[in-house]
């Protein structure tokens, strides 16, 4: 059975024997075959995008998602959204699913295990673009944040509000974004003439509210209890909230915190957090343009790699008043 007769009962089933066809697609059926859709991409007007993020759940991912159908809806094309896949079961459901539908390309979210993603991704032909990825793929267009720039800022700002006692609540150290941001807030202690042992560090093991309150407690049994916290995102901000409000201590009296992301409940929280704005749904609709011109008909792919800059949003949580950027 030659490459030729297999593709032509893929392609053009109608010339070939019905004995051949038949004995042909029982063997691709016994193999377990799922055909690659994205592999014709150049030679189908393919309508839809796909738009694979960790986890909707996080309100950061649910923006980008908004900001990639909003690129999709301005080309005419519809959006698939895939969500959760951390493992290599996962990946290859999520592979299955985009290779039985006529996925023109997809925007990846940048997380944990994003490897296999991408050479998932590769293998099977589709096109995609990196959204929120600080090491740039050569062979694909990318969108992130400059997050050095941010922890920074983080960290400048506490340091001016008069806090010499800080802690990083950071994140899976894996995540290049959790490492950028420690760099950030380092340099900004270094900046202003503190010792690095002015800022310390306490990993969590995910970046929600859980480990968020879970790390609330840690911070209140250290021998020396920082006036000011740093935390990786939101979610661990509003996490850590919880455990002081439920010990009887006050943000940002006894306690001020910043967060990262800026998420729609940051403002909204008991004592509105300060926070260092992404713009996640500007990041969404920015990849999905590219990805769109990336995948044009007759034309060869333009890589590109923007960064965005992030944005110091000042609230109650370190300021104890309203700011006039509380917004």
């Amino acid at each position: 059975m030659s490459l030729g007769t297999v593709s032509n009962v893929l392609n053009r089933p109608e010339i070939v024997a019905d004995a051949t066809r038949t004995r042909v697609l029982s063997v691709i059926d016994s193999l377990g075959y799922v055909r690659a859709e994205g592999a014709r991409l150049r030679d189908m007007a393919s309508s839809v995008v796909a738009v694979m993020v960790p986890d909707l759940a996080n309100p950061f991912y649910a923006a980008l998602a908004s900001g990639v159908e909003a690129a999709a809806r301005e080309a005419d094309l519809g959006i698939m959204v895939c969500s959760g896949a951390r493992d290599p079961a996962g990946i290859a459901r999520h592979m299955a699913l985009l290779s039985s539908h006529q996925i023109r390309g997809a925007v990846l979210a940048s997380a944990e295990g994003i490897g296999r993603t991408v050479s998932a991704l590769r293998r099977n032909a589709v096109p995609f673009v990196m959204a929120d990825q600080h090491a740039p793929q050569p062979s694909a267009s990318s969108v992130g944040v400059d997050d050095v720039a941010g922890g920074h800022a983080a960290v400048r700002h506490l340091i001016e509000q008069g806090h010499r006692a800080l802690v990083y609540l950071s994140g899976p150290d894996r995540l290049q974004q959790i490492r950028d941001r420690r760099r950030g807030a380092l340099d900004a202690v270094a900046a202003a003439g503190l010792p690095p042992t002015s800022l310390r560090e306490l990993p969590c093991y995910d970046l929600t509210v859980a480990a968020g309150k879970d790390a609330g407690h840690r911070i209140l049994g250290l021998p020396l209890r920082p006036t000011a916290v740093f935390c990786a995102n939101d979610l661990l901000a509003l996490g850590v909230m919880q455990a002081l409000y439920e010990a009887g201590l006050r943000v940002p009296d006894d306690i001020a915190l910043v967060g990262y992301d800026d998420i729609e409940f940051a403002a909204s929280a008991v004592v509105p957090l300060t926070s260092v704005r992404r713009p996640a749904s500007l990041m969404g609709h920015r990849a999905g343009q590219l990805l769109v011109a990336d995948t044009v008909q007759d034309t060869s792919p333009r890589h590109r790699h923007l960064v965005l800059s992030p944005e110091l949003v000042v609230r109650r949580s370190t300021t104890g008043s309203p700011s006039r950027r509380d917004r």
